[in-house]
């Protein structure tokens, strides 16, 4: 678990405000593996079957105030690395050293209540990052009014949409006055005018002198806030550079991956051109005077559930 040091002084903000040193982060691919053996012995250099390093030797330093941008594909570790960061997931190998609190927008719906109204639900969140009655009382009106919410407050939680619930969740991350602000594609789900809401928010922070770290694959958001960024490939730090600099290489990088791809999808193509060719009975006329091919699509689609449409439901089930 990271170690967090709060109270910082002047000279205290010389030093790093984040201090990763190493890290690595082990997972089962079926589940996250942390058993008894694993907790006493740390520090492997392989992994047993059915395991992967979501996070490898990752190093770097963030001075107080910096903006960070973190890049790369899907399934590299970014998500992980801020997870990391929150002291929601334990370092199989190497540190983690954050000085100051922190305010995850990290799958922020997460710890709300779907039983419990609006109004209770921001009130207990609030209360789990660690804001007392009075911080909460103070806010309170605040949250309201930013998430736009002032007509559900005494609906239940889980009847409210995906953009909603992200709504109240911002809007209570939001308000915590912790340094460090770690964002990780939290508003995928929300409007578009709420989501240019929210990134004034972070504005703001951010010219409060708080650290961001945020997760996206929006260039235009990133050259927005971030000044510096962290690529990240299969679970690797390969590149610590200037937000622009990160960005040309992380566009080239995937570039050159479309491109195999097509040239895979081509050769793909030509290979069964040729295997047609080869052997023109694949494509030739059953007894129906159907083709080989259109025979197989229709067991495919007889050997599929049949729908069943629920007049009593809105929606389908099979």
């Amino acid at each position: 678990m990271p170690t967090q040091t709060t109270g910082a002084t002047d000279s205290a903000l010389a030093e790093p405000v984040i201090s990763v040193d190493g890290l690595s982060v082990r997972f089962h691919k079926s589940r996250r593996n942390r058993s008894v053996r694993d907790l006493l012995f740390k520090g492997q250099s392989g992994v047993r079957a059915g395991e992967f390093w979501a996070l490898r030797r990752v190093t770097f330093d963030v001075q107080h105030g910096e903006a960070i941008g973190v890049i790369g594909r899907n399934g590299q570790g970014k998500s992980t690395l801020l997870k990391a960061l929150a002291g929601v997931l334990m370092p199989d190998d190497g540190t983690v050293e954050v000085r100051g609190g922190v305010a995850p927008l990290i799958e922020i719906t997460g710890g709300f209540v779907g039983d419990l109204t609006v109004r209770d639900n921001i009130t207990l969140t609030a209360g789990l990052h660690g804001m007392n009655k009075e911080q909460v009382a103070g806010c309170f009106d605040d949250i309201v009014e930013f998430a736009e919410i002032e007509n559900f407050l005494d609906a239940p939680y889980k009847h409210l949409s995906s953009g909603m619930r992200v709504r109240v969740a911002f809007a209570v991350v939001s308000r915590l006055e912790e340094p460090i602000l770690l964002v990780d594609e939290v508003l995928a789900v929300g409007d578009r005018a709420f989501r240019e809401k929210c990134w004034e928010r972070i504005e703001e922070l951010i010219d409060d002198g708080r650290t961001l770290f945020l997760v996206s694959h929006n260039a235009r958001d990133l050259k927005r806030f971030c000044s510096r960024g962290l690529y990240m490939q299969e679970g690797k730090l390969i590149m610590d550079a200037p937000i622009a600099e990160v960005l040309e290489q992380y566009h080239a990088d995937s570039d050159e991956a479309a491109e195999l791809r097509r040239e895979q999808v081509s050769k793909r193509k030509e290979d069964r051109e040729r295997a047609i060719a080869d052997d023109p009975s694949t494509v030739g006329e059953s007894n129906d005077g159907t083709s080989s091919r259109e025979t197989r699509n229709k067991d495919k689609k007889a050997e599929r559930p049949r729908r069943v449409d629920d007049d009593d439901d809105d929606y389908d089930t099979y």
